[in-house]
């Protein structure tokens, strides 16, 4: 038998002998926990010691917790290779630090502003009301020219939103819905018009889809949008597949703001080579187009001035620096962004989430029973070996992932204060800390995919039918 097991290790990657050293830890402390037979205790221990030392000849490191090898360290998106970089492009998240990326450095790296402290109290100020847990709590965390936006909306003076969903599955995850949750509070707040793309044309080129079956999951990722609470006299909805056929404001941006990018530019950005598709080359123009006013002339009566706010994850920046840079030569206001940090998966920090790995992430689609399955069995723990440890040192609330998934989702600032003094003083243990998260996601969820069930072919329709929404232009 530890001759197999030794085999089989011989074969994986370093990043794979981690995460079974992670995995195993885990079930020694569940085993602890449960006060099982000494002997399974025992044996458990054994293999997590044999593991560790596999771990060991592999990448001639100590196994730490949190930290996986030191070969996985990627790139940035310029051409240094320094070790401590992160990789961000609008597909791939990637980093060597269990605590995730590094944003400030990104902030530096992208040229966009931290979100402080005192555009924070303006937010206040001009909404009269207490801002957001994403913006109290640094989740969305960089902008771009949001002073501009806030200047003109204390001026009386009308901006409108933008954001968008790659459709890529049937099902959402948690983490799709965290632009949502926030663009929706934006739009109560400010009172203004939204427009929410759905670029089913982008997984067509980049994935084995039909354009048939991008359509039918854009639909299906609508209901998800909608479930979210917004107003269908204040949303539009609409598919790229869907909409660039019927609107002449919308395919003319296109047009020009393709005149005015070079090839070399959108390789240089993006990272395209000579033998991708023309039609990837060409989408970011189209992913460009709805953050200028023009593009929707039925809810803006034509109107070329009218400012837009994007809230996005930041890996979606690249786009919006392109058409930052075109918008003065084909005479358009800049957009504005908002940027979040990206959504961990369940096994950590390192990687967003992947739609296609029905581990990584809590789906819109889950029942109550596989949420707490995934959080027990997949959630990256912070915690300690044993509970004498934890006890002792306690845990670490910087890589524990349902700790971070408290911060996005637990709506009292006073309570994830308390869980996290509790959780590092080490009174706190990670089953417990997780307990608190299973019964903060599972109702969240069940109302979300109540609310989904109320949303019919007729309604996805009246939001994606191109109209005039409750705004004067």
């Amino acid at each position: 038998m530890a001759d197999h097991l030794n085999c089989d290790l011989t074969s994986l990657t370093p990043l794979q002998l981690f995460e079974k050293v992670t995995e195993q830890g885990e079930k020694v402390r569940a085993l602890k926990a449960g006060k099982a037979p000494k002997d399974e205790i025992d044996a458990a221990v054994r293999m997590l010691l044999s593991l560790k030392q596999s771990y060991k000849i592999a990448t001639g490191q100590d196994y730490q917790a949190g930290l996986p090898p030191r070969d996985l360290v990627l790139i940035n998106n310029s051409t240094t290779k320094e070790e401590d970089e992160d990789f961000v492009d609008p597909w791939t998240v990637q980093t060597s630090n269990a605590k995730g990326v590094d944003y400030d450095k990104l902030i530096v790296r992208f040229g966009s502003s931290k979100i402080d402290t005192d555009l924070i109290n303006r937010i206040e100020r001009a909404i009269g009301q207490k801002p957001h847990r994403f913006l109290r709590r640094g989740i969305f965390f960089s902008h771009r020219d949001m002073d501009q936006i806030l200047n003109a909306y204390e001026n009386k003076k009308s901006f409108y939103l933008y954001t968008g969903r790659g459709p890529s599955s049937q099902a959402m995850h948690v983490g799709h819905l965290i632009p949502f949750i926030f663009t929706k509070w934006l739009q109560e707040v400010f009172d203004v018009p939204l427009v929410i793309q759905l670029t089913d044309d982008e997984k067509y080129l980049w994935k084995d889809l039909t354009t048939e079956k991008a359509y039918e999951y854009a639909k299906e990722n609508a209901r998800d949008i909608i479930a979210c609470g917004f107003d269908v006299n204040k949303t539009f909805i609409f598919s790229d597949l869907d909409y660039l056929g019927t609107s002449t404001g919308f395919y003319r941006n296109i047009v020009k703001v393709q005149k005015h990018v070079t090839f070399n530019q959108v390789k240089g950005i993006f990272g395209f080579t000579d033998s991708d598709c023309i039609g990837k080359i060409s989408f970011p123009a189209i992913q460009a187009a709805p953050s200028f006013s023009s593009s929707f002339p039925q809810i803006f009566n034509g109107k070329e001035n009218i400012q837009c706010l994007i809230p996005c994850a930041i890996d979606q920046d690249p786009y919006f620096r392109m058409t930052r840079d075109v918008a003065p030569r084909i005479g358009q206001p800049k957009p504005a962004l908002l940027h979040s940090i990206f959504f961990p998966a369940l096994q950590g920090a390192q990687t967003k989430m992947s739609a296609s790995d029905p581990n990584s992430s809590i789906f819109l689609t889950d029942t109550p029973k596989q949420i707490k399955t995934k959080i027990n069995k997949h959630a990256f723990s912070g915690g300690r070996d044993t509970i004498e440890e934890h006890r002792k040192y306690g845990g670490n609330c910087d890589v524990d992932v349902s700790f971070m998934y408290l911060t996005f989702f637990l709506e009292d600032d006073d309570k994830l204060e308390r869980l996290k003094q509790a959780y590092t003083s080490g009174e706190l243990l990670t089953g417990e800390l997780k307990k608190v998260l299973i019964e903060t996601l599972q109702p969240l969820i069940a109302a979300h995919q109540e609310r989904r069930k109320q949303v019919t072919d007729e309604v996805v329709k009246q939001f994606m039918t191109p109209r005039k929404l409750a705004f004067e232009f």
